[in-house]
């Protein structure tokens, strides 16, 4: 009774040993657990401890988490014909574990090469000044591309940004001159402007100096003062007739206070 029982100690030593210790699997928080059996789907195992009968059943481990995929800079030429170089990044994750196993070999590969398409597909189709001004806009236009075609393979298209966008010299040099051009015609307006507005006021002004006796005369002698400051240098002018009258007037108005 005794050799039965230790036999069995033993039979059940060398099954944990064997079997159950290399069935263990510790999935992590941010991971899922593809089980096949036989080389057969037959289920998904949560994060935490779980079992699998060796030999039998293998599992596939995949990331849940957000992945980060680099697209290369790509030469393309716009609608209107200018060569330009782009790269972008992507972000992704996977919405199903089953679909992102079973239907694509590679799915972090497949959504940079469907992303690298759909960048070139987009690009070529829009002008070099929309995609400058409307930058987020054409990232949206390839995220819906890139989320239709990915969305068989299980996963989920967070966003796509558009990192740089490379022109060619010949181009950055015209467009530096475009811009240029483009802020001496708004100094051009502005001191147009500012030209017209002190024309009204120094039409006003005239008007009342004019209106004024004397006001004409008074003018002209404070920039006569402000044309020579300096006490050693004399100045001469020849007055018109009507500057001296208006001396006079100014005299006249003066006795009568």
């Amino acid at each position: 009774m005794a050799e039965l029982i230790f036999l069995l100690f033993i039979i059940l030593g060398l099954l944990f040993i064997f079997i159950f210790l290399p069935g263990i699997r510790v999935i992590d928080q941010f991971e899922k657990g593809l089980v096949l059996t036989f080389g057969k789907y037959s289920g998904t195992k949560d994060p935490g401890l779980n079992w699998i009968f060796p030999g039998i059943q293998r599992m596939i481990k995949i990331d849940m988490r957000i992945t980060t995929v680099d697209i290369p800079q790509q030469e393309v030429i716009t609608k209107d014909n200018v060569p330009v170089g782009i790269n972008a990044v992507v972000y992704f994750r996977v919405d199903s574990a089953e679909k992102a196993i079973l239907n694509i070999q590679d799915y972090t590969l497949a959504v940079a090469q469907y992303a690298q398409a759909a960048l070139r597909d987009v690009i070529g189709g829009i002008e070099l000044d929309s995609l400058l001004s409307e930058r987020e806009q054409v990232a949206e236009k390839i995220q819906s591309i890139v989320e239709i075609g990915t969305k068989q393979w299980g996963i989920e298209v967070i966003d796509i940004k558009i990192q740089d966008i490379e022109l060619p010299a010949d181009m950055k040099r015209i467009m530096a001159k475009q811009a240029e051009s483009e802020r001496e015609r708004r100094a051009i307006i502005i001191r147009a402007e500012g030209e017209y507005t002190a024309s009204e006021k120094l039409a006003k002004a005239a008007g009342i100096l004019s209106s004024t006796p004397g006001g004409i005369s008074m003018r002209t002698l404070q920039t006569i003062e402000k044309i020579n400051p300096d006490p050693s240098k004399t100045v001469i002018f020849a007055l018109p007739i009507e500057f001296m009258e208006g001396i006079k007037s100014i005299g006249d108005f003066m006795n009568k206070k």
